[in-house]
């Protein structure tokens, strides 16, 4: 995955929006830049970063609470879980 001109993520291929937003975070998260127990930005800023709506977001941190990535804590927001355990 690239970014295009406006410095955004450009998806492409036949996986779902949802799940390449949810492979970019996690890709982020095991790079470094969100520790554990760090709290993701907001959805509104995450849908921003990427160019998609705010329910694209939900969805793909849903997919990363599937796959153990972050906890999802309602009114609070999502953080990151600690991934050497």
């Amino acid at each position: 995955m690239g970014e295009d001109n406006d410095g955004r993520p450009a998806f492409a291929g036949p996986a779902y929006v949802y799940a390449q937003v949810a492979d970019d975070v996690e890709r982020r998260i095991r790079a470094g830049e969100w520790g554990p127990g760090e709290r993701l930005p907001g959805r509104e800023r995450m849908a921003a970063r990427y160019g998609v709506a705010d329910r694209t977001v939900r969805r793909a941190m849903e997919e990363l609470e599937e796959r153990g990535v972050v906890e999802v804590v309602p009114d609070k927001g999502t953080f990151v879980r600690d991934l050497k355990g």
